[in-house]
């Protein structure tokens, strides 16, 4: 299990269980340090529609394996824990509502 941080300062843990379902997508091999990065510096950070205890980190990235997207990070944030669901690549922000920036 890995710890990461949010631009808040907020723990977030990253599983080996969820990395390894996040790496069985070929264009997320060796993106750790994105998904690292998108997490400490994102773009913009949305509450998920489907569920407000999941922020969606979003940070534009101009190369990846998969051209010119935004890498989008999934967070359950629950009172005393937050942790990774999932990171994926999308052409877009996802919709939600805006937590950061306001």
């Amino acid at each position: 299990m890995t710890t990461l941080r949010d631009l808040l300062g907020q723990v977030i843990r990253l599983t080996d269980e969820r990395l390894g379902h996040i790496l069985e997508h070929p264009e997320m091999q060796g993106q750790e340090q994105h998904i690292a990065e998108s997490l400490l510096m994102p773009h913009s950070v949305i509450a998920s529609h489907h569920d407000p205890t999941v922020k969606l980190y979003h940070k534009l990235f101009d190369s990846t394996p998969v051209t010119r997207k935004y890498l989008v990070v999934a967070v359950k944030c629950l009172d005393a824990d937050a942790f990774v669901i999932t990171a994926f690549f999308a052409d877009k922000e996802k919709k939600g509502v805006r937590i950061w920036p306001q």
